[in-house]
């Protein structure tokens, strides 16, 4: 494993995308947990922590084998664009919908049915960052359980007081996204690994920009939307 700034690189965007994307886990984690006993609680949490983890690598298992196939990369892009643009544009579920849980073992189903499709987005995001790269993708596996079981807090109060991180985060999604599409087996099948291979860079730099723009439209338009509503 030879560390290039290629590889350096690829670390750096993992650890961002996984910032971004641990702290809805572990904040579900804690909205099922918080009507338990504080002993049951802190094993809710545990459970719950393995509960995402092991989605985690479930479904890496699937992704890596299937981004293999054609076509595959071009949805896994499209479905990370749309990820990255609703991250901007701030459509995610609020935490009203999360009901406390009075058991623990209900706690523990809430927890795996919300993670069951909150971590796929991470899963496909790191997918895409590793480029093939077992170990990579291995890091950015293990590098979202200590975020997901203690780091929620201080992420989301950093995301919350300096929103230029979402924004930036997005566009680092776009990037990743870009890549992926022009990176397709069946692309690159089509029109030539070199051709293909030229395109890699200014196919990113489009989905970020494409990211960038939507969002703000979006988030422009909810924001008319929730301000119509409260007159």
């Amino acid at each position: 494993m030879e560390l290039t700034p290629q590889f350096m690189f690829s670390v750096l965007q993992i650890i961002w995308i996984d910032i971004l994307l641990s702290g809805d886990n572990a904040v579900v984690i804690a909205l099922a947990c918080r009507s338990l006993p504080p002993r049951q609680r802190r094993v809710g949490i545990v459970l719950g922590a393995a509960v995402a983890v092991g989605l985690r690598i479930i479904f890496a298992l699937m992704i890596t084998q299937l981004l293999a196939m054609p076509f595959l990369k071009l949805v896994g892009g499209l479905l990370l664009l749309w990820i990255a643009v609703k991250l901007i544009a701030g459509e995610e579920e609020e935490e009203k919908d999360i009901e406390p849980s009075e058991t623990l073992w209900k706690a523990v189903r809430t927890i795996a049915i919300a993670d069951a499709v909150m971590s796929l987005d991470n899963v496909v995001a790191i997918a895409a960052a590793s480029h093939g790269n077992v170990w990579l993708f291995i890091f950015g596996l293990l590098f979202s359980i200590p975020l997901i079981v203690m780091g929620a807090t201080l992420v989301m109060t950093l995301l919350s007081r300096f929103p230029i991180l979402i924004w930036a985060g997005a566009v680092l999604l776009g990037w990743v996204a870009g890549h992926m599409l022009a990176t397709d087996p069946w692309l690159v099948e089509k029109y030539g690994q070199a051709t293909m291979k030229s395109l890699e860079t200014p196919a990113a730099i489009a989905a970020g920009l494409f990211v960038l723009a939507v969002g703000f439209l979006m988030r422009r338009r909810n924001e008319a939307a929730a301000g119509h509503d409260k007159v």
